[in-house]
């Protein structure tokens, strides 16, 4: 089966499965559904095969399978498998975020910004037209304040005329179309960091918001959120890993527990807790930027009032710089305000995709099944084995890593999430592994263990315990995102392109129509008629332009010389040449003629022959 023909029943599979949730008041996206497929058909209890061609009952066993997953409302499973997807189909780190943040800005002021550059005013009127829109992009632009607040479109109209009156608009006009969109940037720039510091002196910005304050309020606030909820997912896994680990001592707990879907659970609260740390060190970040960027924002408003002091006239050479940086500085200011909006809208969407940890567990339940069992934290586990390594001379053919023998042994890129590589398959626990045990390199990648043990166990044959941790992947699907396997499953079913490379879920590739349209002639001709491209052609016009009509040529004659002329001739030198002819000749010898007679016999007994030579003579010839 071809690729188009593969992913043509795919979507088929993932349409029908769509539409039998939504029969049953389930609605799902493509990329759930498509996520779901690959986790059903991994499954091996499931008995699917990836390299076979599904025949039209596995088709159907597929769809009844991925709908009755679908449809499950209490698995921690598919909460987790949710989760996933939505953060994939969501979350961007800052650079995305704010490049995107830009395209819209630019993408909402396009118009604008064309109908300011394309137009060619002629009178007064037109001019005045033009120079209102310039004050609307520079108030759109700078985003500090409404356009229909009368206050405010004074205060900028008033800053724009300072640094670009109406009698600099025939210069505009003049430009090119570039340099008429780069000139609107500066004076956006400009308006911007006058009013501010406008309002830093009390003259005026009264709409402007303190953001510096608000953001130094508001981050704090927003990583005790995040702070919050990852303390509680770090209980929570340390709650269903003791019991987990009691199930595997204890037989009697493992009847009383096996109903529980403690794995999936733990599972569901692993990632959980990865996104969370994913948020909190984007919002450590915003807090440092924010923190850095306050700094730079007094010291250049303190520069700006030592600068102007009062002053009557200034340089623009001095002040228009520091109001180019101001207005930079406030940029990145509100940049962290679309940046902790985001972070903010991200925390509280995936603390819907936690509440099923309450439903499963109630606190009570919880409390009743933890009797008599010992939890343990990660940092616990981590100190307990922190004083003991693995003996590098027990592997001869295994490379170990430890903080004294690597340079970069803080940020060597570590297998499954830096979980144990041993306890993911044998136990099915994701349990903390501690780098200073040793990182066993093996294959280009790293490994860490919970314990020395678990170490000097995975290190006999690592291949079949990380062949074991993709079974354990192919029975719990989120594993594969979670313990970052997705090299492992690459070859899975197609269904859309990646949005990036270093995660697994995958999305249609999004398109769109567009056109462009560039101006034919843009400037006027300029078309200099005494151009000249050739350089003998320009040596020949200065000797002309010397002035050489004062100079005069003499000619004289002798006796001797007169009645004489200078002649010359010129012949063509004698050539060599030869013949050579070819003679075809040929001599011919006469031919013998000899005949004998008498041979028969006769009428005597006696034979006579008689030879006869009848051979012409060679001079005959």
């Amino acid at each position: 089966m071809s690729y188009d023909q593969t992913e043509s029943v795919i979507k088929k599979i993932i349409r029908e499965i769509g539409q039998e949730c939504a029969a049953q008041g389930q609605t799902v996206s493509e990329t759930l559904v498509a996520f779901v497929v690959k986790a059903v058909v991994l499954d091996p209890r499931n008995d699917f095969h990836v390299d076979q061609i599904l025949t039209k009952k596995d088709v159907q066993n597929l769809i009844q399978l991925c709908v009755t997953r679908l449809l499950d409302t209490t698995s921690p499973s598919l909460s987790t498998i949710k989760m996933q997807v939505y953060f994939d189909m969501n979350y961007a780190n800052r650079a995305e975020l704010l490049s995107e943040q830009r395209r819209v800005l630019e993408g909402r002021l396009a118009p604008m910004v064309r109908d300011i550059t394309d137009s060619r005013p002629r009178v007064q009127e037109e001019m005045e037209n033009v120079y209102r829109k310039i004050i609307s992009y520079v108030l759109l632009s700078s985003g500090l304040g409404s356009p229909t607040d009368i206050e405010v479109v004074r205060e900028v109209t008033a800053a724009l005329q300072s640094v670009f009156p109406q009698t600099e608009m025939i210069t505009f006009i003049s430009l090119s179309k570039k340099n008429k969109e780069q000139q609107l940037k500066n004076l956006a720039m400009l308006v911007t960091g006058i009013r501010l510091y406008n309002k830093e002196c009390g003259k005026g910005g009264s709409s402007i918001d303190e953001l510096p304050a608000i953001l130094n309020e508001a981050i704090p606030s927003a990583t005790q959120t995040i702070d919050e909820d990852l303390n509680t997912c770090h209980m929570l896994a340390h709650q269903y890993t003791a019991l987990l680990e009691s199930m595997q001592e204890d037989p009697h707990r493992y009847t009383q527990l096996s109903s529980f879907k403690l794995k999936e659970a733990l599972f569901s609260v692993r990632q959980y807790e990865a996104f969370l740390c994913i948020l909190l060190s984007d919002a450590i970040t915003s807090a440092q930027e924010v923190e850095k960027m306050s700094v730079q924002f007094a010291a250049t408003m303190e520069q700006l009032k030592n600068t102007v002091q009062n002053k009557v006239s200034i340089s623009t050479k001095e002040v228009f710089p520091l109001f180019v940086a101001l207005s930079n500085l406030w940029s990145g200011f509100q940049d962290e305000m679309v940046l902790l909006s985001f972070l903010t809208n991200m925390t509280n969407s995936l603390q819907q995709f936690s509440k099923i940890q309450s439903q499963l567990f109630p606190e009570e339940v919880l409390t009743s099944l933890l009797e008599g069992v010992t939890v343990k934290s990660d940092e616990e586990r981590i100190r307990e084995t922190m004083g003991t390594r693995v003996n590098v001379s027990n592997f001869k053919n295994q490379e170990w890593l430890f903080p004294e023998t690597a340079d970069n042994f803080d940020q060597l890129l570590i297998q499954y999430h830096g979980f144990c590589a041993h306890a993911i398959g044998v136990k099915g626990l994701t349990l903390p592994g501690n780098p200073a045990i040793g990182i066993l390199k093996h294959r280009e990648r790293y490994y860490v263990f919970s314990s020395k043990e678990a170490a000097y166990i995975f290190a006999q044959d690592p291949d079949k315990f990380i062949q074991l941790n993709i079974e354990k992947a192919k029975e719990h699907a989120e594993l594969i995102q979670l313990l970052e396997l997705r090299h492992q499953f690459e070859y899975l079913v197609p269904y859309a392109q990646d949005r990036n490379a270093s995660k697994y879920v995958m999305k249609p590739t999004a398109k769109c129509d567009s056109g462009t349209q560039t101006d034919t002639h843009i400037l006027p001709p300029t078309i200099v008629t005494s151009y000249e491209w050739n350089e003998w052609e320009l040596r020949r016009k200065a000797i002309k332009l010397a002035n050489l009509r004062r100079k005069l040529t003499h000619a004289m004659q002798t006796d001797l010389s007169h009645m004489r002329r200078d002649n010359s001739t010129q012949v063509y030198l004698p050539k060599d040449v030869s013949t050579q002819t070819k003679r075809d000749n040929s001599s011919n010898v006469p031919r013998p003629q000899i005949f004998l007679a008498g041979l028969r016999g006769g009428s005597s007994p006696t034979t006579h022959m008689v030879k006869v030579d009848l051979t012409r003579a060679v001079d005959e010839t």
